[in-house]
């Protein structure tokens, strides 16, 4: 009996998940902390140091000693989302006041400043316990004050869309939420989940000396019980002069890195893995080349610098404890203390003559403004890089000194001197962060290659892997878990979540490893993956060992139940889990504590359609599409929904946004719209959009077929064979092609070709015994009837 060829159906809804926020926390629990005043009688000269810098003014709060301090000027008016804003200092106040044109809309006090050395942020109450980012902000270099949040927009490159501004309002603004714990020190949300509401506390404004050094109560109590000549014999503080290297940059990286907590607290000392998660360059936030596009908080930056692996530099080696420079007179101190031989010839080193008074901070961290007016040096000391300007549209110093000149002009420059191509390298890495970004793999294999080479740098390394999150095919499971073995935690990391979706053994194994790393960032990623698996395929020994990371894969997601990721998150994980109405608690939970949120709802609406509650499934995408119109995912998945219910019209015109959205590579819209518009008798343009999700999937024979039948249907026989024949050749067991090339062949009368691709087939290993029994069958009736 030969075989019928398949016509194509419609796919399943598509999930689509996304892990992403920015949070950052400390409690106090039960510590006996001190405060800084208690610092203050014996450490008096260290406090006198601290006292004005950038940590102890991370917030002060606005009163007459404030005011009287730093005499910021009344603003004019600004306009802010159609309204205009403007301050005003009193005595011992300050006000703003919003108006539409005369009429006064509203005035609220501001409480407290943050920062002030190139930008002053101030606070004003909210309702529900928040204290919100004012949408005025002044900067102290120009004098004058500015509009906050567009201050904020990022430019992402002419191929790419600009970010837009939020609303002043907006969650992202709220200290409770956002910048709290790296102005303030010990502080406590105490978030009330049912009401949305919190009831922040602190101990003390600023970042005090026990954010570094732990609860200092036991500390004073010990020093003010000695007797005269007695020699203490414990601290009974935390001692940062016996950090090691990675000690003091852990200590430092949770307030100046752009990165996700995965427990509640944090004490120095450490590890920084088993407590935060980081963005690298998988982030547009960054250029291709890793420079830093937006205020990244430098530590990422910093983990590319080749001296950190090369000696036993640290942040504290050029900055003291409360984040002051400690070679402010002398620059070159720190770096002459390696490369000494520079100093005998700086000027055949930089190229520029020694009037010029140009230091090595000049070329290897160039200070530059970012986005919000902030001002941050580049921490990865790489030397100038005019190429990655042309080809990336990244900053460079060369380029930063002299403005007037064009990185074409400064590339030829560097490329002349005697190690004029020490650019090759970052370029060639970068080209493949950029194609993995756009979803372009032709040079997947040289992605590959990088990750297995040990000398490449791990944030690049790192970078490629996430980035191969969104590369389909199952041939990446071998590179991420050799990358498992990985000195990098981060890298074990983002391989282990890597895996998540692929299902052989090897990926159990090397998961079931990982789940007992010695990082918890490792265990809980391995969790998250393994988890996808059948609990049947595991045994009782296995099981107890994925229990324990699960439990700690969960407690990260409820450090912060304010956060409306976490609850994203732990949908994914009931989801994982089989318990879909769990996951639509948490999926809802997460969209009604920050509505902007999409992705809960494009995920929710997948499991409302699955529990049969299309009418909310709809509901929910639609409400995705008012704050975003183009979304990729929430147009798929509302034409999916709408097609299944019959509503051809609507789910084409869905479907038709989100192949729009992503031309060359939505695969699942593409081939479903060729099936609807072939419903409706246009075969030219279900051949136009098969080929679309064919080139999007060219190793997906489901793929091929569809566009094969519809090449026959519009009566391309020649391209419907051709591509057939293609599938066979790369996919010789699956026999649904086999049979649609030899139904043509039969058609066109031409039985020994029919008889040769079954016999053909037959000899292919691993096919069922009913297919050879069916394929046997078709052959004898074949022969039969010649």
């Amino acid at each position: 009996m030969i075989r019928k060829f398949i016509k194509p159906a419609l796919f399943a809804i598509a999930v689509i998940s996304i892990f992403s926020c920015k949070t950052r926390t400390k409690t106090n629990g039960e510590n006996d902390y001190a405060g800084s005043e208690s610092c203050r009688e014996c450490h008096e000269n260290f406090y006198q140091l601290w006292e004005p810098s950038y940590h102890g003014q991370a917030m002060m709060p606005i009163n007459a000693a404030f005011i009287a301090k730093h005499q910021l000027p009344n603003s004019k008016p600004i306009d802010v989302e159609g309204h205009l804003f403007t301050v005003e200092f009193l005595d011992s106040t300050m006000v703003m006041y919003e108006r539409n044109g005369d009429r006064l809309i509203e005035t609220y006090d501001v409480l407290w400043a943050m920062g002030g050395h190139n930008v002053y942020c101030f606070l004003t109450p909210f309702e529900k316990g928040k204290l919100q980012n004012i949408p005025l902000a002044y900067d102290a270099n120009r004098k004058e004050w500015f509009n906050y949040p567009e201050a904020g927009i990022r430019h992402f490159g002419d191929e790419y869309p600009d970010d837009e501004a939020l609303p002043w309002k907006d969650a992202m603004f709220a200290f409770n939420t956002g910048c709290y714990s790296c102005h303030i020190s010990q502080l406590s949300t105490n978030f009330d989940l049912a009401s949305e509401t919190y009831h922040t506390t602190w101990r003390e404004a600023g970042i005090n000396c026990e954010t570094c050094h732990g609860p200092g109560g036991d500390h004073v109590r010990i020093f003010k019980d000695l007797k005269e000549g007695e020699e203490a014999k414990e601290l009974g503080l935390i001692s940062t002069s016996v950090f090691t290297q990675e000690q003091h940059n852990d200590a430092c990286a949770p307030c100046h890195a752009k990165m996700t907590p995965i427990t509640p607290s944090y004490m120095p000392g450490d590890k920084y893995f088993d407590n935060y998660n980081i963005t690298t360059l998988e982030d547009r936030d960054f250029y291709a080349d890793g420079r830093s596009l937006g205020e990244n908080y430098t530590m990422t930056e910093w983990m590319m610098n080749p001296c950190v692996d090369e000696s036993q530099l640290h942040c504290v080696t050029c900055h003291t404890s409360s984040g002051r420079d400690r070679n402010k007179d002398n620059p070159d101190q720190s770096c002459l203390q390696c490369h000494n031989n520079r100093n005998e010839d700086l000027e055949t080193h930089t190229g520029h003559p020694a009037e010029a008074g140009l230091t090595c901070l000049s070329c290897h961290m160039p200070k530059r403004e970012f986005v919000g007016r902030f001002l941050r040096s580049d921490h990865s000391f790489r030397p100038p890089m005019p190429e990655a300007t042309i080809k990336f549209g990244s900053p460079n110093a060369c380029n930063q000194c002299h403005s007037d000149k064009s990185p074409q002009w400064a590339n030829e420059i560097v490329k002349a001197r005697p190690n004029g191509n020490y650019q090759d390298e970052t370029l060639k890495w970068a080209q493949l962060i950029k194609e993995a970004r756009d979803n372009d793999w032709k040079n997947v294999d040289k992605m590959f290659a990088y990750i297995r080479n040990p000398k490449t740098d791990y944030v690049v390394a790192n970078s490629l892997i996430r980035l191969l999150g969104n590369y389909p095919d199952a041939s990446k499971a071998g590179v991420l878990i050799e990358a498992l073995n990985n000195q990098s935690e981060l890298i074990r990391s983002s391989a282990a979540y890597g895996l998540s979706g692929i299902f052989t053994d090897d990926a159990k194994n090397a998961l079931l490893q990982a789940c007992q790393d010695e990082i918890r960032l490792v265990r809980i990623q391995a969790a998250n993956a393994i988890l996808m698996f059948p609990e049947d395929t595991f045994t009782a020994e296995q099981k107890t060992i994925i229990d324990k990371a699960e439990q700690e894969y969960v407690a990260s997601m409820t450090a912060r139940t304010d956060n409306w990721s976490n609850h994203y998150n732990l949908g994914l994980y009931h989801q994982n889990k089989g318990d879909a109405q769990a996951a639509l608690n948490s999926y809802e939970t997460a969209a009604r504590l920050y509505p902007e949120s999409l992705m809960p709802l494009i995920n929710s609406s997948v499991l409302y359609s699955y529990v049969g509650n299309n009418q909310k499934a709809e509901e929910n995408l639609k409400r995705v599409l008012e704050y975003d119109a183009d979304n990729e995912a929430a147009n798929l998945n509302l034409g999916l929904l709408l097609a299944e219910q019959g509503r051809l019209d609507e789910a084409e015109k869905a479907l038709s946004a989100a192949v729009n959205a992503n031309p060359g590579n939505q695969p699942v819209a593409a081939k479903n719209l060729s099936v609807i518009v072939a419903q409706r008798g246009d075969l030219a343009a279900a051949v136009k959009y098969a080929s679309l999700a064919y080139k999007a999937r060219p190793n997906d024979p489901d793929y091929a077929y569809t566009l094969a039948y519809y090449q026959s249907q519009n009566g391309q026989t020649s391209a419907a064979k051709k591509t057939l024949q293609q599938i066979i050749k790369s996919n010789p067991g699956y026999l649904t092609a086999t049979s649609f090339l030899a139904d043509i062949y039969l058609r066109e009368g031409n039985k020994n070709m029919a008889l040769k691709l079954y016999k053909d087939a037959l000899k292919v290993e691993g096919i069922s015994a009913q297919d050879r029994a069916a394929l046997q069958q078709s052959i004898t009736m074949l022969q039969q009837s010649m």
